[in-house]
């Protein structure tokens, strides 16, 4: 089992993620989790080595495991490899990511 952030990070990041962040967690579904008729996405954990996902695919929602790039060691990395999914997501999509801001 990977080594875990506090319990409060990770309910802070799942939040804001599916509050802030649907759209985004979508795509990397789509893209990195090998789920490309995905419909909807949310954050349901994560730990130092990836990402956790209930994915919904033909109205069945399925768990997925997005591997981060290298084991973060601290919460600030958390931000910084989730835009690097995204841009990822992005370019394998072939879609434009928005601006940084």
């Amino acid at each position: 089992m990977s080594a875990s952030f506090p319990p409060e990070v990770v309910a802070a990041v799942s939040r804001h993620m599916n509050d802030d962040h649907a759209g985004d967690s979508l795509l990397i579904c789509r893209a990195l989790g090998a789920q490309p008729a995905a419909t909807r996405a949310r954050v349901t954990g994560l730990d130092v080595d990836g990402m956790e996902f209930a994915v919904t695919v033909h109205d069945i929602e399925v768990p997925v495991r997005v591997p981060f790039a290298h084991r973060l060691t601290e919460r600030v990395q958390i931000r910084q490899e989730v835009v690097r999914m995204y841009q990822e997501a992005c370019q394998r999509l072939g879609l434009p990511p928005r601006p940084a801001g």
